[in-house]
């Protein structure tokens, strides 16, 4: 069964999600997490580039003598049940990611991985309690990801929070339902900032099944910041 999937982002009017770089500087840039935590997800999802941001270690060693079966493996699936509320999911789909850690901010994090990743880099996932699902051979298939989140993990509502990339795949893949868009007085303005929604070079022709787009709601913020929350319906028959 396929969670409801939320794609929340913060932007400034031309698009660009690094607030470092807007001007003027800190146009609203404190209500990101406060929206988050409004929309109340069972789990949230981000690429490899945003989740390298939140690793504390390095790469794991490129050998081990252990081997594993290519099966999920859960280190916790507590968090509906206890003070743990959500999970962290981390789309690495070649074990790229070293972690050091086991949560972010509390939530437990379970990685998105593909059957070609060695067994040495389970080993040090496992050695460090990351939980892990594998969801394609070389390639995420993101159908089958929000599935196995569904079913092993109970994620009915999927929040899909960044970089571009990721955005995009969700978009392209026709599994957004609703799109919020935090966007501030403040423009970039110069090249090199990721977007909100983008592509590798390999799906550059590739498009959405977007059908419609309808504005829900519009929240004034305060300061000049706007919430908008667009529902979405995609074509089934291009997905």
């Amino acid at each position: 069964m396929k969670p409801y999937v939320i794609c929340l982002m913060h932007s400034s009017l031309d698009g660009r999600t690094h607030p470092s770089r807007w001007r003027p500087k800190g146009a609203g840039t404190d209500w990101f997490e406060k929206i988050h935590d409004q929309l109340g997800g069972d789990a949230w999802v981000i690429g490899r580039v945003t989740g390298s941001e939140f690793a504390k270690g390095k790469p794991y060693p490129e050998t081990s003598g252990e081997k594993f079966p290519r099966e999920n493996w859960f280190a916790r699936r507590d968090a509906e049940t206890s003070s743990i509320k959500t999970y962290g999911v981390v789309l690495d789909a070649h074990g790229k990611i070293g972690w050091g850690r086991s949560d972010i901010g509390g939530d437990p994090i379970v990685v998105v991985l593909t059957e070609s990743v060695p067994d040495s880099h389970l080993a040090g996932l496992r050695s460090e309690g990351v939980s892990y699902i594998f969801a394609g051979k070389s390639e995420i298939d993101l159908v089958l990801t929000v599935e196995i989140l569904n079913r092993e993990l109970g994620v009915k509502r999927l929040l899909v929070e960044g970089g571009g990339v990721a955005n995009g795949a969700f978009l392209r893949a026709g599994l957004i339902d609703e799109f919020n868009l935090i966007l501030s007085p403040a423009i970039d303005g110069a090249r090199g900032a990721p977007f909100v929604f983008d592509s590798a070079e390999s799906d550059s022709d590739k498009r959405a099944p977007l059908c419609a787009m309808t504005l829900e709601s519009t929240r004034d913020l305060g300061g000049g910041v706007l919430l908008l929350r667009y529902l979405i319906q995609n074509d089934p028959a291009r997905q």
